[in-house]
């Protein structure tokens, strides 16, 4: 796309109605449901595609935790009809396609700038609108501004001594070549094993000559218990797409599964082990959400945790490999329980060898390999499988400056402070889509999307139905729902956890619980009840 040049001094801007950084689920909603109310939108993105998380992340296995026919829009039934998954939890390749052909299916491309990063965001004082500007040299003038960079698109590569010396190819899961890489015969290392380190080490294992896996922290993971999708299950997933969204919607983390009614402790031992392995065969994350009270009570929890070793222990042949892979740090599932493919199994492999961090730390890195404090291990290869900084990190590389001269990132210098996950104070007409003070990661991503998109775009038909200016967070409402997102956090076992929810994976960086746990569900009925009372701890700005 020709991007427009930098505007000259004293010229005009582009002006438009919605600014929206971000082409991932959050902004291609955004787009169509904000051109849909008439309102004049542009979309910016850094990427030279569509798809967000799912534009970079290529890495082998990149897989989502969430059901395929779950993980997608619910705002148009033709769509929902039309479109086939063809497995149960779809890849990345499969994600990335159905975005595409949401972008074309509803003309979305022709308001998006791809390959364009956004800089900063300023307010104008006077007239209440937002000046964006980009490292294209593209500006606007926008009434609002919606950041879609979504909570997991930050990468965070770790500060190793010597990483800029290494010789050989170094990889990040986040931004891994388009193109693929062949590590045939390579001797490989990996650092990390969360989520995309759980996922990418059993495909990279098959293709390694040596394969070296670097932990500091073990976690939990479930096997996907990955199927194909034939035409009979594809039929019988669309007959009931009404029901399954019903469900969804009003659910703790938006799939349509639901809890067991009773305590974990209140149930006999047969009937807690039939229910844990009914979760263990739906697969996935869903599994620390088998009991009510497993993320409230430790010896609930813990009934979990037993089930959990047994079956990991069942797969890995070495004991003493299995002690170093099962987690001693915190209860099941207050860190966002992985999905995976065979990855325990990887490490009775000959070519695969877990290296204990906690015990020899890395010391450095050279030009030929990796040094810890025990060892030196040659590789032609590293591959970064370190995370992101999330929550924060993507809107925290923006210099946005609101009233007084404020950048949101003093705003948030101790930590986010939201009204509702949505509105900030100091900053009106902006809105940040799935980040801190919303349930966020700890729901299904796109029905989290739309329900945001959609509770904005009724929030700016409010402003100018009531022929307002701006619409701003108050303070005192932002203030109540921190303190109500952190007491809720508190009745649970999640900040038992050094996760990312706090930041922990990030030095410096303030230790905030972030996501709203109290459920996708509950998060719902309080935004509509807030909209319902004329936007209640919201100001309205009349127009001058």
């Amino acid at each position: 796309m020709n991007h427009p040049t930098t505007p000259s001094p004293g010229s005009t801007r582009t002006r438009v109605d919605v600014a929206v950084v971000g082409a991932g689920i959050a902004g291609l909603y955004a787009l169509h449901r904000f051109r849909s109310r008439g309102l004049s939108v542009r979309v910016f993105e850094a990427a030279d595609g569509v798809g967000g998380v799912w534009y970079w992340n290529r890495y082998p296995g990149a897989r989502c935790d969430v059901e395929s026919v779950d993980y997608s829009y619910s705002f148009d039934d033709d769509l929902q009809q039309e479109w086939n998954w063809s497995e149960k939890y779809a890849a990345q390749p499969e994600i990335l396609a159905y975005l595409d052909h949401v972008a074309d299916r509803f003309d979305l491309r022709r308001d998006i700038e791809f390959g364009t990063r956004v800089t900063d965001i300023a307010l104008d004082e006077q007239t209440l609108t937002w000046q964006v500007d980009t490292d294209t040299g593209s500006a606007v003038t926008a009434r609002f501004v919606v950041l879609a960079t979504g909570p997991l698109s930050n990468a965070n590569t770790p500060a190793i001594d010597g990483l800029d010396t290494f010789t050989g190819q170094l990889l990040h899961t986040s931004a891994w070549p388009h193109e693929g890489v062949d590590l045939t015969g390579q001797r490989v290392g990996v650092i990390g094993t969360g989520s995309s380190g759980i996922q990418a080490i059993p495909v990279i294992a098959e293709q390694a000559k040596r394969l070296q896996v670097f932990q500091r922290t073990a976690n939990y993971s479930v096997p996907a218990g990955n199927i194909p999708l034939d035409e009979a299950r594809r039929a019988e997933q669309k007959a009931d797409y009404a029901e399954r969204r019903r469900l969804s919607m009003s659910s703790g983390g938006g799939s349509p599964h639901r809890a067991h009614p009773k305590s974990a402790l209140e149930v006999s031992e047969q009937e807690r082990r039939d229910a844990y392995e009914q979760r263990w065969q739906l697969g996935g994350v869903l599994f620390s959400k088998t009991f009510p009270d497993q993320l409230t009570d430790p010896a609930a929890n813990d009934t979990a945790r037993l089930f959990w070793e047994e079956k990991i222990r069942a797969e890995i042949d070495d004991p003493r490999v299995a002690d170093l892979l099962i987690p001693r740090d915190h209860p099941i599932g207050t860190k966002r329980i992985c999905t995976d493919t065979h990855y325990y199994r990887t490490f009775n492999r000959e070519n695969v060898q877990l290296v204990d961090l906690r015990a020899t730390p890395i010391d450095r890195i050279d030009a030929g390999g990796l040094h810890t404090t025990g060892a030196y291990f040659p590789l032609d290869t590293l591959v970064l499988a370190t995370g992101f900084d999330a929550m924060t990190g993507s809107v925290a590389k923006i210099a946005i400056t609101g009233r007084g001269g404020r950048t949101l990132n003093e705003a948030w210098a101790d930590g986010p402070e939201t009204y509702l996950g949505l509105g900030i104070p100091g900053f009106p007409n902006l809105f940040n889509l799935t980040g801190p003070g919303s349930p966020s990661v700890l729901a299904n991503m796109v029905l989290h999307s739309e329900l945001h998109v959609d509770w904005v775009a009724e929030a700016i038909g409010f402003v100018d139905e009531r022929g307002a200016t701006a619409i701003e967070a108050r303070a005192d409402a932002a203030a109540g729902w921190v303190n109500e997102c952190a007491d809720r956090a508190a009745g649970t076992l999640m900040p038992r956890a050094n996760s990312w929810y706090l930041g922990a994976n990030v030095p410096g960086k303030p230790r905030v619980f972030m996501p709203f746990v109290g459920g996708f569900g509950v998060y719902g009925e309080i935004i509509a009840e807030v909209a319902a009372a004329e936007y209640k701890g919201f100001d309205l700005h009349p127009a001058p």
